[in-house]
C-alpha cells in the first residue's frame, strides 16, 4: 500500500508539473505537499527522492525544490515510469508492443565467476534464462541473465515469459534499483545475425553488468545484446547524497 501513495503522488506531481501548475518552476515544501495529499512525510519524501533520482526535479539548498528545465524542453529523455530496472519499464516505444520469446531455462551451478558476481558458494545454484525481447515482433535484444535460485525459488518458465522484476517486485515486495553496467559496441555475430536480423556488416550494442536489490543484495549477471537501431542511452548523474 505505502508503494502505491508514494507513486500516486509522484504521478500527480509530474502531472501538475507538465501543466505548469507550479508557479516559478518551485515545488511546494514536504510539509505542505503532506497535508495537500493527505499522506506520511515519508510517502512524500520517497515521491520527491525518486523524481530527483530520474532527474525531473533538483534540490537547491536553502531555497527548496525545483524542476528540471530540461524536463519540460524534452521529456524523451525522462520517459522511466518504473519503480525498478528492468527492460520492460526501462525501453519504451510509444504504442509498440513489448514481447518476450523463452529462448533457454536451465538450472545450473554456479561458476566461479557467477559465486564472485553474485556473492555465492560453492554449492549455489543459478537459474539461466536467456530470451528475446520483440517490440511489434522486430527482435531488439538477446537476453541472458542467471539469478540465484535462493533469492526467487519460485521463478518458473512462464513467469520469465514476462517481466521478472516486476514480478519480483509485486510476488515477493523486492525491488532491483541499483545497477553496475559496461556498455559497448562489437561486430555482431552469426547469432546476433540469426535472432536480430542483423546483416553481417551491421555491429551489435552489448550491455553487461550486475544488477542489485534495493538492500544491496546482487540480484542478477546480465548480459544484453541490442540490435544497433534501439540502442540509446540517456543518462542523468548527481553525486549529490543528500535527498
Amino acid at each position: 500500500m505505502a508503494d502505491l501513495v508514494y507513486r500516486s503522488v509522484m504521478s500527480d506531481i509530474k502531472q501538475k508539473i507538465l501543466a505548469n501548475q507550479y508557479p516559478g518552476m518551485k515545488l511546494p515544501d514536504e510539509r505542505s505537499l503532506s497535508a495537500s495529499y493527505k499522506v506520511s512525510r515519508s510517502s512524500i519524501k520517497r515521491a520527491l527522492g525518486v523524481l530527483a533520482q530520474q532527474g525531473i526535479i533538483f534540490k537547491k539548498r536553502g531555497s527548496g525544490t525545483f524542476i528540471n528545465p530540461l524536463y519540460l524542453k524534452n521529456r524523451s529523455l525522462f520517459r522511466y515510469e518504473g519503480s525498478n530496472l528492468g527492460v520492460t519499464d526501462s525501453f519504451k516505444f510509444g504504442d509498440k508492443k513489448q514481447s518476450i520469446k523463452l529462448m533457454d531455462y536451465q538450472v545450473i551451478p554456479a561458476s566461479k565467476d557467477l559465486q564472485q558476481d553474485l556473492f555465492l558458494d560453492d554449492n549455489d545454484f543459478v537459474y539461466k534464462i536467456k530470451r528475446l525481447r520483440l517490440i511489434d515482433d522486430q527482435p531488439f535484444i538477446i537476453e541472458t541473465g542467471y539469478i540465484p535460485i535462493k533469492i526467487i525459488p519460485t521463478l518458473s518458465p512462464d513467469i520469465v515469459k514476462s517481466s521478472i522484476f516486476n514480478y519480483l517486485e509485486t510476488a515477493k515486495g523486492k525491488r532491483v534499483t541499483k545497477s553496475f553496467m559496461s556498455i559497448s559496441v562489437a561486430p555482431s555475430k552469426a547469432d546476433d545475425q540469426r535472432l536480430l536480423k542483423l546483416k553481417p556488416t551491421e555491429p551489435v550494442a552489448i550491455m553487461e553488468g550486475v544488477f542489485f536489490l534495493d538492500d544491496g543484495t546482487p540480484f542478477e549477471v546480465s548480459n544484453m545484446r541490442v540490435h544497433y537501431r534501439y540502442m540509446k542511452y540517456d543518462t542523468f548523474v548527481s553525486l549529490d547524497q543528500e535527498n
